[in-house]
C-alpha cells in the first residue's frame, strides 16, 4: 500500500509540473515581445525612431557647465554639491540631474533589440532591403555613441588598461563586468566602421545619422583616445564635407535657421525633447516679465571674448537690457543666449535644436591631434583658419612649440565650444585642473585640481546595489 501511494504521488506531482509548464508557456495576451513588435521594416523603422527619441545631449551641456568654469550661481542655487565638487555616489542632485546609467544603457537596449530582430526582418523589395541596411547602420552608430557617453561620464583616459563600462552587444538583463579601456574602444570603433558602410552618404535628414555624423564621432572617440592621426584623418575628412560657416550664417545656426556645419542635431519641440535653454533659466511670463535665471555666465568666458570683433561673443551672449535697469535683481546683466530661442513669453522661448557635430570642433580637433604629432604648423593653420572665419580683422598668429599650440587650441574650444557639453571633459582627458576665478566662485569652491578622483563621477548606487559585478571608480565608496 505504501508503494501504491509513493507511485500515486509521484505521478500527481509530475502532473503538477507538467500543469505549470504548459502556464508558464502561455504568452501574456497584454505584452508585445520583440519578437512580434519587430517583425516587419516598419516595425524595425520605428524601433529605431524609439530610439533617437531618447538621446539625449543636454545632461552633458549641463555637467559640463556646472562643474567646470562656463557659469556661476544665479537666482537660483540648488546644485550646491555638484557646483562645488563635493558629490558621492549617493548625491541627490548627480541622481537626479546627472546619472547617465539609465539614459543610455535604455538606448543601448532599444537598438540592440533592433539588431537581433533585423536578421529574421523579411524585405521582400529592393527599397525594404536598403531600409533594414540603413537601420542597421543608425543602430550601430547610436550604440556606439550611447558607450562613448558613459565612457565620458564614468572612464574618460586613454589608458587602455584602466576601466571602462560594460559594452553590451546583445539585450541582457544579466549583471556584467566593466571591461577595460582597449577592448572597449575595439567594440566601439567595430560599431562605428560597420555603420559608416550602411548608412547613408548623403545628410539629407539631418536628425538621422549620415556617414559624415559618423565620421565626426570617430574624431572625436580617436582624439579621446590619444589615437591623434586619425583624430585627423576623420576630421579632415568631415572638413572636406563641411567647410566653416561664413560669418553671415554663424549666428543663424543658433536660431536654427541655417545649417552650416552641421552633420547631426537632435531635434527639440515644447513636446519632444524640452527647451535646452531651460537649463540656465526658466521661461518667462510675459515680455516684461523674464524667468528665474539658475546660471550666468561666468565673467571669466565673458573676458575671453573680443567683444567687439568675435562674432561668437553675440551669438552665444546678450545683455539683458531688464536686468541692466532693475535694482531689485542686482545681478549681472550677461545672460546666455546660445539657446534663447524666441522672445521672452513666446512659444518657441528658451526653444532649439541640440547641435551634436560642427565644423569648429572638427578644426579644433585636427589642430590638437597634428600638434600632438608634430605637425606645428598644420595645426597653427587650422587655428588660425577657425578664428578667422569667428573674427572680425583677425590677424594669423605664430606658434614655437607644441605646447604653444595645445594652450591656444584649449583656450579655442573654451571659446568655441561653451555650453556644448567639452569644457569638463577637456580638463579631464588633458589632465588639467579646473579653477574659477574669485568672482565667479562667489564663496564656493574655487579650485578642482588637475588629476582629482571627482573628474570621474562615480558609478550610482543603484547600479553596485543591481549588479554585484559592478565595481566603483577609485574615491567613492558605498
Amino acid at each position: 500500500m505504501r508503494k501504491n501511494k509513493l507511485v500515486i504521488g509521484s505521478f500527481l506531482m509530475l502532473s503538477l509540473f507538467a500543469s505549470c509548464s504548459k502556464v508558464i508557456d502561455v504568452k501574456e495576451t497584454d505584452f508585445i515581445g520583440g519578437d512580434v513588435a519587430l517583425k516587419t521594416v516598419d516595425n524595425v523603422e520605428s524601433g529605431i525612431i524609439g530610439a533617437y527619441s531618447a538621446m539625449n545631449v543636454e545632461m552633458g551641456i549641463l555637467l559640463n557647465s556646472v562643474f567646470a568654469d562656463e557659469v556661476r550661481v544665479a537666482e537660483f542655487y540648488n546644485a550646491a554639491t555638484v557646483h562645488e565638487w563635493q558629490y558621492a555616489s549617493t548625491d541627490i542632485s548627480l541622481r537626479d540631474s546627472y546619472t547617465a546609467f539609465p539614459l543610455y544603457y535604455r538606448i543601448i537596449d532599444r537598438v540592440n533589440r533592433v539588431l537581433e530582430a533585423l536578421p529574421n526582418v523579411k524585405a521582400t523589395t529592393a527599397a525594404q532591403e536598403a531600409t533594414k541596411n540603413r537601420v542597421k547602420g543608425e543602430a550601430l552608430f547610436l550604440r556606439a555613441f550611447a558607450h562613448f557617453e558613459l565612457y565620458r561620464f564614468y572612464s574618460n583616459t586613454a589608458d587602455g588598461a584602466a576601466l571602462a563600462l560594460a559594452y553590451m552587444e546583445t539585450p541582457s538583463l544579466s549583471p556584467v563586468a566593466r571591461m577595460t579601456v582597449a577592448p572597449y574602444f575595439v567594440k566601439l570603433n567595430a560599431d562605428l566602421a560597420a555603420a559608416k558602410s550602411l548608412v547613408p552618404a548623403t545628410n539629407t535628414d539631418i536628425y538621422r545619422a549620415s556617414k559624415h555624423a559618423v565620421t565626426a564621432l570617430q574624431a572625436r572617440a580617436a582624439l579621446y583616445t590619444k589615437d591623434y592621426a586619425n583624430a585627423a584623418t576623420f576630421a579632415t575628412e568631415y572638413i572636406a564635407a563641411f567647410p566653416l560657416a561664413s560669418k553671415t550664417n554663424f549666428p543663424k545656426i543658433w536660431k536654427d535657421t541655417d545649417n552650416s556645419e552641421m552633420a547631426f542635431k537632435l531635434s527639440r519641440t515644447t513636446t519632444a525633447g524640452g527647451r535646452i535653454g531651460g537649463l540656465y533659466r526658466g521661461t518667462s511670463a510675459s515680455a516684461a516679465n523674464i524667468g528665474t535665471i539658475t546660471w550666468r555666465p561666468t565673467q571669466r568666458i565673458i573676458d575671453a571674448y573680443d567683444q567687439v570683433n568675435d562674432i561668437r561673443y553675440a551669438a552665444y551672449f546678450f545683455e539683458e537690457p531688464i536686468l541692466k535697469a532693475s535694482s531689485s535683481r542686482n545681478l549681472s546683466a550677461i545672460l546666455i543666449n546660445k539657446y534663447a530661442g524666441t522672445a521672452y513669453g513666446t512659444p518657441g522661448e528658451l526653444l532649439a535644436d541640440a547641435k551634436v557635430f560642427r565644423t569648429g570642433e572638427m578644426y579644433l580637433i585636427r589642430s590638437e591631434a597634428r600638434a600632438e604629432t608634430g605637425d606645428i604648423t598644420g595645426a597653427a593653420a587650422d587655428l588660425n583658419a577657425l578664428r578667422a572665419a569667428r573674427i572680425n580683422n583677425y590677424t594669423n598668429a605664430s606658434f614655437a612649440t607644441k605646447g604653444d599650440v595645445i594652450d591656444a587650441v584649449m583656450t579655442e574650444r573654451f571659446k568655441e565650444l561653451p555650453y556644448e557639453g567639452h569644457r569638463f571633459f577637456d580638463a579631464k582627458r588633458r589632465n588639467l585642473g579646473i579653477t574659477r576665478l574669485a568672482v565667479d566662485a562667489q564663496g564656493t569652491a574655487l579650485t578642482l585640481p588637475a588629476g582629482n578622483f571627482r573628474f570621474i563621477l562615480p558609478i550610482p548606487n543603484t547600479e553596485i546595489q543591481a549588479n554585484p559585478l559592478m565595481t566603483q571608480n577609485p574615491g567613492y565608496t558605498n
